[in-house]
């Protein structure tokens, strides 16, 4: 019975995490249509669409190595499915440098480090040990990821602005790394659950940082660090999914 109640809590909240991730997934939307609109990329990065395409491709390895994963399987084919039409509409308007940039961008992730990573580990014959393998990868991987939102709450103290760190972004992070955590733990699954306790912690302390400076008086940046903080908003978003817990910025 403690079995059967077990997967029913796993199955929740895993197919919670899938929904709240595919709605962080569509952060992006307003950015791209402001593209679209203006026939411009203006300056946005391609690089965390490039590290989300990266991170989801590299978890759907990891979740098929697992057999059982269904849950990481759905969201990160999602993501996979998301990222690939935001590069493509990126690809489509972005100016020449900035075009051969996100080439270059996409082989070194998705064909070089990728396929060196499937690689080195199908040399290894046990799979639990090329299961753990892979496993180390993702969470050293969501570890480096999630260090980005430090940059956007060091400018929001620094600046007392919070302009460039919107509320509903990190609520929604906050709220899908809990539910991915949660399921890592429900799946004993360590690789999971540990790199989300870092996006809830960097969540929450965002939402902290909104409060103490949401009434503060705004300082104007200037439009290239603009640009700028786009960027880490949108890295922030690169790790939305199961063991990278998103980027307009995973599971």
């Amino acid at each position: 019975m403690a079995i059967n109640h077990a997967d029913q809590l796993s199955f929740v909240f895993g197919l919670l995490g899938i929904i709240v991730s595919f709605l962080v997934y569509l952060a992006p939307l307003p950015t791209f249509y402001r593209i679209y609109k203006k026939k411009s990329t203006e300056g946005f990065d391609s690089l965390p669409y490039s590290v989300a395409l990266f991170s989801a491709t590299l978890t759907f390895y990891y979740a098929f190595l697992k057999t059982s994963a269904f849950m990481l399987i759905i969201i990160n084919s999602i993501g996979f499915a998301i990222e690939s039409i935001y590069l493509f509409i990126y690809m489509i308007y972005a100016p020449g440098r900035a075009r051969i940039y996100t080439a270059k961008l996409l082989f070194f992730f998705n064909l070089g480090l990728l396929g060196l990573i499937v690689l080195c580990t199908s040399l290894i014959r046990e799979s639990s040990l090329r299961l753990t393998a892979v496993g180390w990868i993702c969470a050293i991987f969501s570890v480096c990821v999630y260090a980005a939102p430090l940059s956007v709450m060091k400018l929001v103290i620094k600046t007392k602005s919070v302009e460039f760190m919107p509320l509903s972004l990190s609520f929604f992070l906050t709220i899908c790394a809990t539910m991915w955590f949660v399921y890592g733990l429900l799946i004993k699954d360590f690789f999971i659950a540990a790199p989300n306790i870092l996006g809830f912690i960097f969540g929450t302390a965002q939402m902290i940082l909104y409060i103490i400076y949401k009434h503060s008086n705004k300082q104007v940046l200037p439009e290239s660090m603009e640009t700028t903080m786009e960027t880490f908003n949108q890295m922030e978003d690169s790790t939305i999914n199961g063991v990278d817990q998103p980027s307009e910025s995973n599971v």
